[in-house]
């Protein structure tokens, strides 16, 4: 899985002074024609808006000697006045939803962001803020990114905001889809990421549960990212921790990618699989309780050895393959599975299925360790919670390899214990599962 580029926790940790605010905007401009826009002014702290929500839209102010603290720039074609009043009134839209994505400048959310900005995601009625998080290096590169976004005329995509401080980008968000994290550098042990990495997540918890709505769904796609998810719920109390999330579902597709071909069907026809445990090379891709056309896997796919040994071998392995090919690790698979992770929390899971996250364990039916994240089955109402499913069948085989990935998982919490309140960390992981993109 490909890891953006995110600042160091020092940017993180610091809450930053409010600095002057340009204004932009995406919303539809009818018959109204565009002007020129003078040069951008660049300034490492600045946080940029694009577009009001229809009602917060007004007449400019008259002339000021000195602006408001906090009100935004009156900049360019948005300093004109728009009654977008009777446009909302010829359509059902639905109530403005805020999405934050941290790593935003990266090449996951190069994919994702115009995903989440055309309706593909939400559904062509809901219109979105998008809140984007990156670092001081990044912030021309987010510039570019809301450039984009504005010359893309999406009609659903309200407002626009950019800024390298949390506290900002997270002020009221639905939605955190958390991207950003620190790629493992050249003789860097796992260890070390866990803790680098960690107080990235510790401090974006931290910022969530400070200004965040208290319904906030956060997923986790930075690595590792099942232990990031675990360290960013422990230190955002005041969120229920079953909001959070840990991306496993490029995993599931990847399985259901690979148990199509050998069966020589399309991929509608697989469903049911679940990806258990973390997200490395200790992930155990679920074949038991798989089904190819509504049959039982192992009835579709005669030969077992291939089932135990190379399909999970394959899906283990896939990023690391494709890097091999590709020269970079995954980044439009990687957005495609975000958006399939969201919309299968958004929507009613079909009849008899379920679907793939990392979600914390306390509670679970299986018998897994509580207290950290791992990936499990989950079905959902469309309402953006779920429920973990609990008709699975177990087998010796199965059992062994979510026991190998959980005692990843529990030496990962040892190890980033200082980051989840419960005292000095200790390592001990057992061997290094390298995840593809952490180097």
């Amino acid at each position: 899985m490909a890891v953006a580029e995110l600042s160091t926790p020092s940017f993180i940790n610091t809450r930053l002074v409010h600095p002057s605010k340009l204004s932009f905007s995406t919303t539809h401009l009818h018959s109204h024609r565009r002007l020129a826009f003078p040069p951008l002014s660049r300034t490492h702290n600045a946080r940029i808006s694009c577009s009001l929500a229809p009602n917060q839209v007004q007449a400019p102010a008259p002339a000021q000697t000195e602006e408001p603290k906090n009100k935004p720039e009156c900049y360019g074609v948005f300093c004109l006045t728009y009654d977008l009043k009777a446009e909302e009134e010829t359509k059902s839209w639905k109530k403005l939803i805020n999405v934050a994505v941290s790593g935003a400048a990266g090449m996951i959310s190069n994919h994702l962001l115009f995903k989440l900005a055309s309706g593909e995601v939400f559904g062509a009625d809901q219109p979105v803020a998008l809140k984007l998080l990156g670092s001081e290096r990044s912030f021309e590169a987010l510039e570019g990114v809301a450039m984009e976004l504005e010359d893309s005329l999406f009609p659903l995509l309200r407002e626009v905001i950019i800024s390298i401080d949390p506290y900002e980008v997270f002020q009221d968000v639905d939605w955190a889809l958390l991207i950003g994290a620190k790629p493992r550098g050249p003789g860097m042990e796992r260890a070390d990421l866990l803790d680098i990495n960690g107080q990235i997540f510790a401090a974006q918890g931290k910022a969530l549960n400070a200004v965040a709505s208290r319904n906030v769904k956060v997923i986790v796609v930075g690595n590792p990212c099942n232990t990031n998810a675990l360290i960013c719920l422990k230190n955002a109390p005041n969120i229920p921790a079953k909001n959070f999330h840990a991306l496993t579902r490029l995993d599931e597709n990847r399985a259901k990618c690979q148990l199509a071909l050998k069966a020589g069907v399309f991929y509608d026809k697989v469903s049911n699989v679940t990806i258990w445990g973390n997200h490395s090379t200790t992930q155990v891709p679920d074949f038991l309780n798989a089904r190819i056309d509504g049959l039982p896997v192992k009835e579709v796919i005669k030969d077992h050895k291939w089932l135990e040994e190379e399909f999970t071998h394959k899906v283990q392995t896939r990023g690391g393959a494709l890097i091999k090919k590709w020269g970079r690790s995954s980044a439009a698979s990687t957005s495609v599975s975000i958006v399939d992770a969201i919309k299968s929390l958004v929507n009613p899971t079909p009849e008899g299925d379920w679907f793939s996250s990392g979600v914390y364990t306390t509670g679970n039916p299986y018998g897994i360790a509580e207290d950290i994240v791992f990936s499990m089955p989950c079905r959902s109402k469309g309402d953006g919670d779920y429920e973990l499913v609990k008709d699975i069948k177990f087998d010796d085989y199965l059992l062994k390899r979510i026991t190998k990935s959980e005692a990843e998982l529990l030496a990962e919490k040892r190890c980033v214990g200082h980051l989840i309140g419960q005292g000095i960390a200790f390592c001990d992981l057992p061997e290094d599962t390298m995840l593809p993109g952490e180097m």
